[in-house]
């Protein structure tokens, strides 16, 4: 596996304070986030790194481990029982004399007593981790549906809850690469993208729409009919609603993500359409009005 700099990824030293760390990754992850860059695809890549940098770095233990056996990391505690393991042994075969410490720095050696033949047993290693990006509509993110994934020639079937996040990341646990010598299998991560949507945005579990109401509804109030991602509703419009006018449908927004039955709300902004094409008729009744004014 590829080594991947975490503090190269988020511009700090190797002896960044934790303030440090999540000062830059916060920073960063301003001006990465998905949703500010919709059509960056080298963006959203940045994100995911970003994200997998702050979650290794913010942890002292694995940023201890991170900064013992670098990309090999993950493996650390197999390379700790091993080293242990090899002590003893040594310490058995050699009458109780001591040797000094393995200090990660020889991996070649260290290797060669992993996998050496005679007495000493094979080491058992995780596999790699996988990492996928799965894009989905609004409208499919609202609903807990089912897709088929092929990652490394390999279908495999999920299932999505609904309410999922953009940018938000899953992990199918033993869905990754296979492990060396019968050790457990890598994880599946899944990282997924939400496409914007030409009528509603989506700020956490809310959602936000402008519809389009005439003049006259809006002076003499009345009802009308939108379109909302789960279907028809119907609105009473105040008399002399102004232009701009907000309003909150409480729970008709996005479900809450793992919890069934919950939603965010739906706003709504007003935005008054002023008549064109007039007739005489419609002219002299605006003309009245106005001298009635």
């Amino acid at each position: 596996m590829e080594f991947i700099d975490y503090y190269e990824i988020l511009g700090i030293p190797k002896n960044a304070t934790e303030e440090e760390i999540k000062k830059a990754y916060r920073k960063l992850a301003r001006k990465l986030h998905p949703d500010l860059n919709p059509n960056d695809k080298d963006a959203h890549k940045k994100f995911q790194q970003i994200n997998e940098a702050n979650e290794v770095l913010s942890d002292p233990e694995k940023r201890k481990k991170y900064d013992q056996y670098g990309k090999d990391w993950q493996q650390a505690e197999h390379f700790e029982k091993q080293k242990h393991y090899n002590q003893q042994n040594q310490h058995q075969q050699t009458g109780g004399q001591s040797y000094s410490e393995f200090d990660g720095g020889d991996f070649s050696s260290f290797f060669e007593s992993m996998f050496g033949s005679g007495r000493r047993q094979q080491a058992k290693f995780r596999g790699q981790d996988y990492h996928a990006e799965l894009t989905l509509s609004l409208e499919a993110a609202m609903q807990t549906h089912q897709q088929v994934l092929t990652v490394n020639g390999k279908n495999i079937r999920i299932t999505i809850p609904a309410g999922v996040e953009n940018g938000q990341q899953i992990k199918l646990k033993g869905y990754g690469a296979p492990g060396v010598n019968g050790g457990p299998a890598g994880d599946l991560y899944i990282t997924f993208n939400i496409t914007a949507h030409p009528v509603f945005k989506r700020l956490g579990n809310d959602l936000y729409m402008n519809t389009v109401i005439d003049l006259y509804t809006a002076v003499l109030g009345g009802e009308i009919t939108i379109d909302t991602l789960n279907g028809k509703i119907k609105l009473t419009v105040n008399p002399e609603t102004q232009n701009g006018t907000k309003i909150r449908l409480k729970g008709k927004g996005f479900p809450v993500y793992k919890k069934e039955g919950e939603f965010g709300n739906l706003y709504i902004t007003y935005s008054i359409q002023l008549p064109t094409n007039l007739t005489e008729k419609q002219k002299e009744l605006f003309t009245q009005l106005k001298n009635l004014k």
